[in-house]
């Protein structure tokens, strides 16, 4: 039997700054919010932004280099698998949270885009590089910039081709 597979890929934005702490044996862990938005079609067939939000969990080294170089609004890639956890709150009741365990962390914007930060200003800070081993993902255009950057969309950048879409 062929193993499961469990492999998670976003790209998104902070929705805060990142959060450093150490475990009890001293390593670095960095929690970090992303918003990740998706465009679809609402009932009336108009086109609209819907974002999920996602709990990362970054390790080692990379925490460090998050936390240090990312700020609110920053746009990131990141690489990873989902992780499932229960706990019992203080109240009695049972709790239970996914999130996502970061295996690489893409820094996608420019140190003048995004969101502030004041380690975003500094020189030599490592953005556009990938914190892991490979070269980052290119990220695909937003659907209403790929027809009005081909010319096939009329004024707000849907094409002609949507009714051929299958979803």
């Amino acid at each position: 039997m062929p193993a499961d597979l469990n492999r998670v890929t976003l790209v998104g934005r902070l929705t805060r700054d990142p959060e450093l702490r150490h475990t009890q044996g001293g390593d670095p862990v960095c929690s970090i919010r992303l918003a990740v938005s998706s465009r679809a079609r609402d009932e009336t067939g108009n086109w609209g932004d819907r974002s999920n939000y996602f709990d990362i969990t970054v390790f080692g080294r990379q925490a460090e280099t998050a936390s240090t170089y990312l700020a609110k609004g920053r746009r990131i890639g990141v690489d990873g698998r989902l992780s499932w956890r229960e706990w019992q709150a203080q109240d009695g009741s049972k709790r239970q949270n996914v999130e996502v365990i970061a295996n690489d962390v893409f820094f996608l914007d420019s140190r003048g885009e995004g969101g502030g930060g004041e380690g975003a200003s500094q020189q030599g800070a490592g953005w556009g590089e990938r914190q892991g081993s490979e070269a980052a993902p290119a990220a695909a255009p937003a659907p209403a910039a790929v027809g009005a950057a081909t010319g096939n969309g009329d004024a707000d950048g849907a094409s002609g081709d949507d009714a051929e879409v299958p979803f």
